[in-house]
């Protein structure tokens, strides 16, 4: 008999979490780690603005030390919809707006606020976590396998399906982990797919909602566009709640503020889940916050900064890994778009090391790479793909520029040695 809940006892921990685990033993044992795993930043190469360092600083020296709002304080509700207003177009006013420590709690209360047991949630593979906020509410796995004819992105006719019964569509663009993002003509047809199911059920049945987390959309390159439902079809403002927030676009994972915009009445739903979990924001996080948002100069002086420093990166892993694949090795990456992150492969399934270890699975050649090219990366599978699929999510958070030569370099010693 379990000794405590269902959910408990079958709720897997974060796999990226025990795989950083190992890494962090490793490091300690003296092995020098390329660790390019986590969704993170390492703050000597990518410091938050200094415009929000100090701001952060001002309001705790101003005494905001207390409870803040449930649903956010109300100068920083107001200053997310004046950037989200002029720097992606979207309209929303502050009682359509919930403040809350970072992603996380927001996407718990959308799940907990829209799905109930059995109920459907359709979301693509790879992707971040959503088989566990699934598994949260003992909603029923509809699992979409995007490929790389699409750069892993879920395409409408994949969804078409499965809306039948469902209540919830969970998408990520920029993608967390592929790095890439959803076409105008794709997201519109997922958006038009939406609105024709919702208009199709009764008054009185539960819609179809989308999740859209876009957590990274600051972060773009070249020619590149993000797209939200919400602007390509005004429509789906009713149907849409997003994820959104500070951690990615300023490397402040660790100053946790972010927002979700959505349906006022959906969003009363969330603030009264999160106000039992007390997950806000810090009060002098969100006072700083929302100066931070207002100097528009400041802004753009990061956002130049801290684009070119990503986008570098990569741009130069992302060349080194199509020379390899030049000279006949097995590996692949496609070109960078967004985010932090470039999917690459390495496909060494029934090689052989030189000592003779046949390399059987793509957990066996994970660790090959991690052991032989001090190159440690998260395998698809663990978000949620095939298990022996051979793609990987690289990170460059924690990438030094001038790291990268030697990456490539003992990549390419590592694949020599197989047979």
């Amino acid at each position: 008999m379990s000794k405590y809940s269902k959910l408990a006892e079958t709720l897997i921990s974060s796999e990226i979490v025990k795989l950083g685990g190992i890494i962090k033993d490793k490091i300690k044992a003296g092995d020098s780690i390329y660790n390019y795993t986590i969704g993170d930043f390492d703050s000597a190469q990518f410091p938050i603005p200094d415009a929000l360092k100090k701001a952060i600083i001002d309001a705790y020296n101003e005494g905001y030390t207390t409870y803040p709002s449930a649903e956010g304080e109300a100068d920083l509700r107001e200053a997310v919809a004046n950037f989200l207003s002029k720097r992606e177009g979207l309209s929303y006013s502050s009682s359509e707006i919930l403040i809350s420590n970072g992603g996380r709690p927001l996407i718990y209360a959308i799940f907990r606020s829209i799905v109930d047991k059995g109920d459907k949630v359709i979301y693509p593979v790879p992707s971040w976590n959503n088989n566990h906020y699934t598994h949260f509410n003992e909603g029923e796995h509809v699992v979409v396998s995007a490929t790389k004819e699409n750069n892993f992105m879920p395409t409408a006719e994949q969804i078409r399906p499965h809306v039948k019964g469902a209540t919830l569509i969970a998408l990520c663009s920029p993608l967390n982990p592929t790095g890439t993002v959803f076409s105008k003509e794709e997201l519109t047809a997922i958006c038009d797919l939406v609105i024709e199911e919702n208009k199709a059920r009764k008054e009185d049945e539960k819609k179809l909602f989308i999740m859209y987390d876009q957590i990274y959309w600051t972060l773009t390159y070249g020619s590149v566009e993000h797209y939200n439902p919400v602007s390509l079809r005004p429509g789906m403002k009713q149907y849409t709640v997003f994820v959104d927030g500070i951690s990615k676009a300023f490397a402040a994972t660790g100053v946790r503020v972010g927002w979700s915009m959505g349906p006022e009445s959906l969003i009363s739903k969330m603030k009264a889940i999160n106000s039992h979990v007390g997950s806000w924001a810090p009060m002098a996080e969100q006072k700083a916050v929302a100066r931070f948002l207002q100097q528009e100069d400041e802004l753009d002086n990061y956002f130049n900064f801290f684009k070119k420093e990503v986008e570098f990166r990569l741009g130069r892993l992302h060349d080194g890994f199509k020379q390899l694949q030049s000279e006949g090795y097995q590996v692949d990456a496609i070109a960078p778009q967004a985010a932090i992150y470039l999917t690459v492969q390495v496909d060494l399934v029934g090689k052989t090391t030189a000592e003779g270890k046949l390399l059987n699975t793509q957990s066996d050649v994970t660790e090959y790479l991690l052991n032989e090219a001090k190159l440690a990366m998260v395998p698809f599978g663990i978000f949620g793909a095939d298990r022996e699929s051979s793609w990987y999510r690289l990170s460059v958070g924690c990438c030094k520029k001038e790291d990268i030569p030697e990456v490539m370099s003992k990549l390419r010693t590592a694949l020599q040695k197989l047979n």
